[in-house]
């Protein structure tokens, strides 16, 4: 199986703790996807304050042509105010390992994506990858970064 590894940075006008309670909330998780990526948390997470090693969070999302997936993530460490990472347990991919790293900085916070990810189906996964996998992930952190700049601000405006 051929890795992938993405990486995004963001810094905003925020403080960590602020920062963290967003991005680590599954709650907030709709509010920074792509609308047309039809993205839904499917699991019991209403009375879930703070996000924890093991919790298991279940999602609806429609990564191409409108065909509905379930995808599962696990978070398998948190540090807090330091940073989270979510495993996928099933899914669209073969592999997902993304992590979230946040940083006190003058003036706000640091944040940075460090994604790693596996496509099923050998040769053709790769070809997949090529073709429109990584342009759509791409798109999909464009679109976050743009919609948490709306959020929360930018640095030095």
């Amino acid at each position: 199986m051929k890795a992938y590894h993405l990486k995004f940075v963001q810094e905003l006008p925020i403080s960590l703790p602020e920062a963290w309670d967003f991005f680590s909330s599954p709650h907030n998780l709709a509010k920074i996807t792509p609308a047309d990526m039809a993205f839904t948390v499917t699991s019991a997470v209403d009375n879930i304050e703070k996000m924890y090693p093991g919790m298991i969070i279940t999602y609806k999302v429609s990564p191409m042509l409108g065909i509905k997936l379930n995808w599962m993530t696990e978070i398998t460490q948190v540090k807090e105010e330091e940073y989270f990472i979510d495993e996928q347990r099933f899914g669209p991919y073969r592999f997902w390992h993304h992590q979230h790293h946040f940083k006190a900085i003058p003036g706000g916070v640091r944040m940075e994506d460090r994604l790693t990810y596996g496509l099923p189906l050998g040769l053709l996964g790769q070809a997949a990858n090529h073709l429109f996998v990584a342009q759509k992930l791409q798109d999909i952190f464009t679109f976050r970064k743009q919609k948490v700049e709306e959020l929360f601000g930018k640095m030095g405006a």
